[in-house]
């Protein structure tokens, strides 16, 4: 029963596999509907939490602001992936002044801190740069492989378990270790790519391109200080990141040179007044 037990594993680990919108291959443990629908439970755990708690943002001219840009990212991403077009796609906008973050779990639900617009004085560019790299980090399943390193990971330790007979001691930590998927950060390689396509979406949505390199500029500034921003733990910056981005800048500005703004996408915007 072992050596079943291990060759059903291993199976696993050699078969799983996708493809992701730059023609990366990914190794999938977790389906991506499966990780939406996790990601659901979570996202409406989180929301409830931060409402109980008052830390939702009551700013109606941040409401308008973040739902106005991030509506026209959500347009162009339906575009050019319509499989996302069902998504329920709402951001919620923590009151927060002190944490620089944002985040998109897998189906389009984001959260915004308002700490990202009062530290980084952000301009429309680049609040849609930082939106457009979250949302693609859904769309290219990053979730789910986050949530799959994590299932290898958790196999591997029952793997282990089942060969010392002692199963119900690591299955306790194969618990943890799928609660905590969610929580991992991306890859370099998963960055890399959500810097590509995020920058493309902002692009066709009508933003310039070369708000990518300004705002990791001006979040190298912030990381510089005693309190690293949150985006930083979750959004590694590989030393060259500004230099890929701007090398970017001028393919990407091809895609929409007369900077066109896209439609607003209606979104649910998530705040003190609305739950």
């Amino acid at each position: 029963m072992k050596n079943l037990f291990l060759v059903a594993v291993f199976a696993c680990l050699l078969t799983a596999c996708a493809t992701s919108p730059t023609g990366r291959s990914q190794f999938m443990l977790i389906s991506p509907e499966s990780a939406i629908v996790e990601s659901r439970a979570a996202y409406l755990s989180t929301v409830s939490d931060l409402s109980k708690e008052d830390k939702l943002s009551s700013d109606k001219a941040l409401a308008k602001r973040v739902a106005s840009i991030t509506g026209r990212l959500v347009s162009v991403a339906i575009e050019e992936y319509p499989r996302s077009a069902d998504w329920e796609w709402s951001v919620a906008i923590v009151d927060d002044a002190e944490t620089v973050n944002a985040w998109c779990m897998a189906g389009g639900r984001m959260a915004v801190y308002t700490g990202l617009f009062k530290q980084l004085k952000l301009t429309d560019a680049e609040f849609a740069q930082i939106m457009g790299h979250e949302i693609s980090h859904a769309l290219a399943n990053h979730t789910a492989e986050r949530m799959s390193r994590a299932m290898a990971t958790t196999l591997g330790v029952v793997a282990v378990g089942v060969m010392s007979d002692r199963p119900a001691a690591t299955m306790g930590g194969a618990a943890v270790a799928a609660k905590l998927a969610l929580e991992l950060p991306n890859s370099r390689t998963a960055e890399l790519e959500a810097d590509q396509l995020g920058m493309e979406i902002a692009v066709r949505a009508g933003y310039d391109a070369d708000a990518a390199v300004t705002l990791w500029e001006k979040m190298g500034a912030v990381g510089g200080g005693e309190r690293a921003p949150e985006f930083l733990s979750t959004h590694p910056a590989p030393g060259n990141r500004q230099t890929a981005l701007a090398a970017m800048a001028n393919d990407m500005r091809k895609l929409n040179p007369n900077g066109t703004k896209a439609k607003v996408h209606p979104i649910q915007v998530l705040t003190a007044n609305v739950q």
